[in-house]
């Protein structure tokens, strides 16, 4: 979500007249978009304002700092950067700019300010896409659910959807423009256009009209969505991926615990029983999808059979990929005042064990595509030498022998010949498509 942000900042900034640079040291204006989803991205904002505003000594340098950012920290921040705004000001970022100095905290007022019609100015921002083949586009911001662990209602906010006649021009754009990977944004995308019912799309009717779109081109793309909620994951979503060649076989479904207890203090609204009806739909409607998840261990009070319990879900729905996390207090989280009473040693141990469960179910996997060809859309050379890498449609990583740069953004066919767990590697077999000048 930041990094789809980041897009539309800088189409900001250029329609000032200001140039981008890759240099941070040249820079006369410089700022964060943060993450206080957790403390570590939060700590590395007060290292980079530190070294930022001891800059101001000897260069004209204006920081901001905007993204996900906690009450708590945007005061604090107040006083340490010239200009602090919510994502869904952007449009008045050059108005606040050409008045800079003027930052004090009633700037945090602004919090309370008809953030659905801000939202709505903000969405009209047209990005500047970072890359020539791969885009986001954001349908939804905020959520409703308040997971106990969770900042995000603190940070964006409630839920808002974007108009679909916006998400659907943009995603037509972007297809008359080539891009091969489309990804639909939003805390909640399978929530979308419930807090406008009536007046909007589902999040299925949404996925209908981009599979039309996808139906009615010749263009190969292929179009994923994160981060959906177990709770309002729907059959009828499913169903409508099964449906339409462009919405990729790729489902990120975070489980966060395999615990109904822990789940319940989570506040996830979801079961363990509701989760294995979702992979059940997905397993048997799209049986070459590949599951990506989220999980936290060592959340507050988290006993050994809990965890046992999460180590017995990961490997039954056989993750591709999870992304796993410890567990660590947010302030405005409803969990922040309850106690971190796993042992830091224990987290560490955890991580550790479902690291090792989950490289042993994905390359269970991996190993079951060697010497089947798959479309590959090259990202970008390989660490190894003399090689390129991509993903597959699935979002597997694939590397192949190739020293020709002229394939990144092309979707091509890669035979697989050997695998690891997280990675598999092949021979080029053929381009699919071109991406048309």
């Amino acid at each position: 979500m930041n990094q789809s942000d980041s897009e539309r900042v800088k189409r900001v900034l250029e329609g000032m007249g200001a140039q981008w640079t890759d240099n941070e040291t040249e820079a006369n204006v410089i700022g964060i978009l943060a993450c206080s989803v957790r403390q570590k991205a939060i700590d590395k904002v007060y290292s980079k304002i530190a070294l930022w505003n001891k800059r101001k000594a000897s260069q004209n340098l204006i920081t901001f700092i905007s993204g996900c950012v906690l009450p708590a920290d945007k005061k604090k921040f107040l006083k340490l950067f010239d200009i602090v705004f919510a994502m869904r000001e952007l449009p008045q970022f050059p108005q606040m700019l050409s008045q800079y100095g003027i930052t004090t905290p009633a700037g945090l007022e602004r919090d309370n300010l008809n953030p659905k019609e801000e939202m709505s100015f903000f969405w009209q921002v047209k990005p500047k896409y970072n890359s020539l083949f791969e885009a986001f586009i954001p349908i939804q911001n905020g959520c409703d659910k308040f997971c106990s662990f969770c900042a995000v209602p603190y940070t964006r906010g409630r839920e808002v959807s974007r108009p679909s006649s916006e998400i659907l021009d943009e995603v037509r754009s972007l297809v008359e423009k080539s891009y091969k990977s489309i990804t639909l944004l939003g805390q909640n995308v399978n929530s979308y256009g419930l807090d406008k019912k009536g007046e909007e799309l589902t999040f299925a009717q949404l996925l209908e009209e981009i599979g039309k779109i996808g139906q009615a081109t010749d263009h190969l793309f292929w179009v994923y969505f994160t981060s959906p909620h177990p709770r309002d994951m729907q059959r009828e979503v499913i169903e409508v991926i099964a449906r339409y060649d462009c919405l990729a076989k790729q489902i990120h479904l975070p489980i966060q615990s395999g615990d109904d207890k822990v789940l319940i203090k989570m506040n996830r609204k979801h079961s363990v029983k509701k989760y294995r009806e979702s992979v059940e739909a997905i397993r048997e409607l799209i049986p070459q999808a590949t599951l990506f998840t989220d999980i936290i261990v060592g959340f507050s009070g988290e006993t050994e059979e809990q965890f046992q319990n999460t180590r017995k879900a990961l490997k039954e729905f056989a993750y591709n990929m999870a992304y796993i996390a410890m567990y660590s207090k947010r302030p405005g989280a409803a969990s922040y005042s309850w106690p971190d009473d796993v042992d830091l040693k224990i987290k560490k141990e955890r991580l550790a064990l479902l690291s090792d469960d989950l490289a042993e179910v994905s390359g269970a996997y991996n190993a079951r595509m060697i010497d089947q060809t798959f479309p590959v859309l090259v990202r970008d050379t390989d660490r190894k030498k003399g090689y390129l890498s991509g993903q597959t449609e699935g979002k597997i990583t694939v590397r192949f022998a190739s020293e020709d740069r002229a394939l990144i953004g092309q979707i091509v066919n890669v035979k697989i010949t050997s695998a690891s767990n997280f990675s598999v590697e092949g021979e080029l077999v053929e381009i699919v498509q071109l991406v048309e000048e």
